[in-house]
């Protein structure tokens, strides 16, 4: 974060410094955290169902924080810190980080999607860096706190920046848009997850569209172009679709898998053909190299650097991370998150990876509403399908992964707990075996794959 002075930071988010003063010092980092609290920095209590971070001014203070937004001032003010008071901290987080964006002329790229919005942003990131210096949302940094921090940490040394916004409601994707203001907006298709919430995936769709509400002019809209629903949308901007299909615009073909060691595929625009190397396993991962390819033509990559970008791309914490173990054993660790789009792709995958034997291991996937049973159901059904060897169903909806397994055919074993499933887990994980595990992020699966991974 760049120095702020406390005017600054006042009138960025309207707020009133109640005790001013002329040697207030400048402000270069920012922190909603009061247990983690740098020297000199801006504390912004954050006040959510079951806390108020108002609660905690006093520490962070106490531990370093030069000053604080606050909705709710202290009864006694330190003289020696400022305190800027707003109506609501989180809209005054919003609108700094508005006000912070304003000062990089770069290009912003911000993308959101049902599944692979990290995958997309890695690809992006991975491409532009190449050429450019480019600032990326880190981890799963997309929600209404991440954001902003996200914004807040551009440099003066950055010359583009890659922002994935998430969301579960109506109207999140226009709340992060209006401090992101992208040049290039990227949707990476439309699926089910937070379908409970949004009711449809009509629903869906037009939560991620409110991406377009903030697109700035002359824009660029970046679209899956084999998305049935997103090949419904007609926008005022520039629009480019990625896809085998034969509208888009930046064509898919030529794909060929080669089980864990990644894919290969041949892309198409009107500009090049480029013939991509792609390090990740499974097919879909055409299309977060296609849109990357889209972008990047855009921003004036030129052939090599596309290419040699595709090929560096790696994947981001727990999603398709390929674990090679002693005696031939691969540990599909996907257990980021987990939805029905997804877990198809996985199991795919699973499905076309050599070995001796397939164990999938699948948890419960969240905010599916009345779609819940049949998902998990079809899930189970589909792992028989592929030939799946052996399903391992853990949680309380997976009880119905292992109905839709057992009654295609295969076989299954439901645990209710992770704890339950550990031994039996350890010794599906034999010689020459490949295992997937995947389910939503609540499942915290990936204390199994640290249990897996530490087993010799």
């Amino acid at each position: 974060m760049q120095p702020m002075t406390v005017q600054e930071i006042a009138a960025a988010v309207g707020g009133i410094w109640k005790n001013p003063r002329a040697d207030a010092p400048n402000v270069s980092a920012l922190s909603t955290d009061s247990r983690k609290i740098v020297p000199g920095c801006l504390f912004v209590p954050w006040v959510g169902e079951r806390f108020d971070g108002h609660d905690f001014i006093g520490a962070a203070l106490e531990s370093g924080a030069a000053g604080c937004l606050c909705a709710r001032p202290p009864e006694t003010l330190r003289p020696d810190k400022f305190y800027i008071q707003v109506p609501d901290t989180r809209l005054a987080l919003r609108a700094l980080a508005s006000a912070y964006r304003d000062r990089f002329a770069i290009p912003v790229i911000q993308v959101t999607g049902s599944v692979g919005k990290t995958t997309t942003k890695e690809m992006l990131s991975a491409v532009l860096g190449i050429k450019l210096r480019v600032h990326k949302t880190p981890e799963n940094y997309n929600n209404d706190i991440g954001t902003p921090l996200t914004l807040l940490d551009l440099a003066p040394e950055h010359q583009a920046a890659v922002i994935e916004t998430g969301m579960n409601h109506f109207g999140e994707i226009r709340y992060l848009g209006e401090m992101v203001r992208p040049d290039i907006a990227v949707i990476s298709n439309i699926g089910d997850a937070h379908v409970e919430f949004l009711g449809s995936r009509e629903g869906i769709l037009q939560a991620k569209c409110e991406i377009l509400e903030n697109l700035r002019e002359g824009g660029l809209l970046v679209l899956n172009g084999d998305d049935a629903l997103l090949d419904t949308v007609q926008a005022p901007f520039p629009t480019v679709r990625c896809g085998q299909s034969e509208h888009c615009q930046v064509r898919i073909a030529e794909v060929s898998d080669h089980g864990v060691e990644g894919i290969t595929c041949t892309v198409t625009t009107e500009r090049d053909v480029y013939r991509l190397s792609i390090p990740a396993p499974g097919e879909h991962m055409a299309y977060s190299a296609s849109m990357a390819v889209a972008v990047a033509e855009e921003l004036g990559l030129s052939r090599e650097e596309i290419v040699r970008g595709v090929a560096a791309y790696e994947p981001a914490g727990s999603r398709m991370r390929v674990v090679r173990l002693s005696g031939g054993r691969l540990l599909l660790d996907d257990c980021y998150n987990a939805n029905p789009q997804s877990v198809t792709a996985a199991l795919e995958v699973l499905a076309k990876t050599v070995c001796d034997r397939k164990v999938a291991v699948l948890g419960d996937m969240g905010e599916l509403g009345e779609l819940t049973d049949q998902a998990h159901y079809n899930m189970g059904a589909l792992a028989a399908m592929l030939g799946i060897d052996f399903v391992v169903a853990i949680g309380e909806k997976a009880v119905r992964i292992a109905d839709g397994a057992a009654q295609s055919g295969a076989s299954v074993l439901h645990f209710f707990t992770k704890e339950e499933a550990a031994a039996e887990l350890r010794r599906q994980l034999g010689p020459n075996t490949a295992m997937l595990v995947k389910a939503s992020h609540a499942m915290r699966f990936g204390e199994l794959v640290k249990q897996l991974t530490a087993d010799p």
